[in-house]
């Protein structure tokens, strides 16, 4: 899988320094290929190197960080966007989702979490980009292996699984979700099987147990706990939270 392009946006030139010296973008595949420090710079430097990835700063100088993102959809519709903030505002919130951020991080950033999120965003990415991509041989096989997990993830699923399915060598097909997709297999299983769980939790009454279940994992105690490493809080408080921003009663 080619590196991304990263694009970093913050008007403080510490934080731009901070996410270049303290992330690791090499093991994550990754490659920082500009910077800028106020809306126009940034609006500029997206027209010209087209990033796959942009990190932007909603308080920036000249136009905020949400406008440049709006209009650099009409142009770029296939650049992914993460807001980091140092506000904690539901409505900034609520507008980013209009404007389909792909995730919404607080400052101080926590790195490990940063690291987190990138891999999740080189799996949407994946996803997006995958129809187009028919190829070679590998392309094709991954594509149907992901789709299979899709449709079967209330299931045990493991690779031994997958390569009774396709009949493939467990090795290859972990081989493939690295040079493919970026990630490791169970990376990409949990990421998926916790989106899942999310849009169950916010969209369902169903109990956390049934939740779990739904999303692959029979020990609701287990599920709980790898929800709680993926998204920083439990299933339960996730779905509180989300009810008292929307202001919808419980």
């Amino acid at each position: 899988m080619k590196k991304l392009r990263v694009l970093l946006v913050d008007d403080e030139i510490m934080i731009r320094e901070g996410f270049k010296r303290l992330f690791d973008w090499e093991t994550h595949n990754c490659q920082v290929v500009g910077e800028a420090a106020d809306g126009m710079e940034a609006l500029a430097k997206i027209d010209t190197l087209d990033p796959d990835i942009a990190i932007m700063d909603i308080n920036i100088p000249i136009m905020n960080g949400l406008k440049v993102i709006q209009l650099s959809r009409i142009k770029h519709p296939d650049t992914a966007f993460v807001i980091v903030s140092g506000y904690d505002d539901f409505s900034y919130c609520r507008e980013a989702l209009r404007l389909q951020i792909t995730d919404y991080i607080l400052k101080p950033v926590n790195y490990e979490e940063f690291g987190a999120c990138i891999d999740n965003l080189k799996i949407a990415l994946f996803q997006r980009q995958s129809p187009k991509k028919q190829d070679r041989q590998e392309e094709r096989t991954i594509t149907l292996i992901t789709r299979y997990l899709q449709e079967h993830l209330a299931e045990e699923i493991s690779l031994s699984v997958l390569a009774e399915e396709f009949h493939l060598s467990a090795q290859y097909i972990s081989q493939l979700f690295k040079s493919e997709i970026g990630v490791g297999f169970l990376a990409y299983l949990t990421n998926i099987r916790m989106e899942q769980a999310k849009k169950l939790l916010l969209s369902t009454p169903l109990s956390i147990a049934e939740v779990s279940e739904r999303s692959g994992y029979g020990d609701y105690r287990v599920f709980t706990k790898v929800f709680k490493k993926s998204e920083g809080i439990a299933p339960s408080q996730y779905r509180r939270d989300f009810l008292e921003n929307a202001g919808i009663p419980k």
